[in-house]
């Protein structure tokens, strides 16, 4: 296995299509009633098709009233709105556990030959030592329609796999549990959680989780924790395969110890054995000037899809320049080596 820190490979990626505007912006006719757009969750292509899982920020009060949408694309450019999975009330009822949703992930489980939707829930938080989004827990659903044509769900709650409990690490935070993506090393499953500390403030940081099937029972991973792909702020890591390798891509925009708003890049880890994780790097999804730069903010990663032509497929959110929307955009890019 390769040591914690460092690097393994020289894997690297360059950005050859931006589209000159999101895939999915403010304009588009299926928003239904979305007024802030989109951040997080997954894109996988399944039957030729493009199906997207995210976290919609569908009105007031902000981050409280939220929908888990399900879209799909022919041609990653064409979108329509499919269903809404999750609904919150848009309330903050002190103690509700699921007044704020988001995270949803999308993995084919071949044990059940089922579709499983891993998305994350909170309480409201209360008082000034607590933050808005508190104790995250990740909750696993089922399709109650069998084999990989029920992507479309419905999904049907199965129960919590991942909280803040007993076996909680000292860097977890108030936050709980911000994130879930699994992924399969031989006979097991490893995934990213992560979890971030609101009062007094500290690093937005992931770690590792193992379980010897998809439903669990998943433990924390000892010895690997935090994982050292960034020391200050990863938020929502999907993986992918590439070449026998495993690419970890997630939002990264830190300077110091603080979040800063950037426009242009996501960070990658590359890992030989999908286990260990190094330092990450930067990769640009958007060029650095031009009609394609539109985003202010780029926030989350939502895939990188292997297609037939050896290119690679990103799409991502992030917050378009002068408005409060955070469209989806897209990023041709092709593997390489430096």
């Amino acid at each position: 296995m390769t040591s914690p820190g460092s690097q393994p490979s020289t894997l690297t990626f360059e950005l050859i299509e931006a589209p000159a505007a999101p895939v999915i912006g403010p304009d588009h006719p299926d928003l239904a009633g979305n007024r802030y757009g989109f951040e997080g969750g997954c894109v996988v292509k399944e039957a030729g098709s493009y199906h997207l899982f995210t976290a919609e920020m569908a009105d007031d009060p902000f981050w409280v009233k939220m929908r888990i949408g399900h879209w799909t694309s022919p041609d990653r450019h064409h979108w329509r709105r499919v269903s809404t999975l999750y609904e919150t009330a848009g309330r903050l009822t002190p103690g509700d556990e699921r007044f704020s949703l988001w995270g949803p992930m999308a993995v084919f489980n071949d044990d059940e030959q089922r579709w499983n939707l891993f998305y994350v829930a909170y309480r409201p938080g209360a008082g000034e030592l607590e933050g808005l989004h508190m104790d995250g827990k990740i909750w696993r659903a089922v399709s109650a329609t069998p084999g990989r044509g029920g992507i479309g769900g419905p999904y049907r709650d199965a129960g919590i796999i991942l909280q803040p409990d007993a076996h909680s690490q000292p860097w977890e935070g108030q936050q709980g549990t911000d994130s879930f993506f699994p992924w399969r090393v031989g006979s097991r499953w490893y995934a990213f959680y992560g979890s971030h500390q609101h009062w007094p403030t500290g690093p937005w940081l992931v770690g590792l989780v193992a379980a010897p099937a998809l439903a669990g029972p998943w433990t924390r991973c000892t010895g690997l924790n935090p994982s050292p792909i960034e020391p200050v702020f990863i938020e929502n890591p999907l993986e992918a395969a590439v070449g026998g390798r495993f690419v970890a891509f997630y939002d990264n925009c830190a300077a110091g110890d603080t979040y800063v708003a950037e426009g242009r890049h996501v960070g990658y880890s590359v890992s030989d054995d999908g286990v260990p994780w190094p330092k990450g790097r930067d990769l640009a999804v958007q060029p650095a000037s031009g009609a394609a730069q539109w985003s202010e903010d780029l926030r989350t990663p939502l895939s990188l899809i292997a297609e037939a032509d050896g290119t690679f497929t990103m799409f991502y959110t992030g917050q378009l320049r002068g408005r409060k929307f955070w469209p989806v955009g897209l990023a041709r890019l092709r593997p390489c080596s430096a």
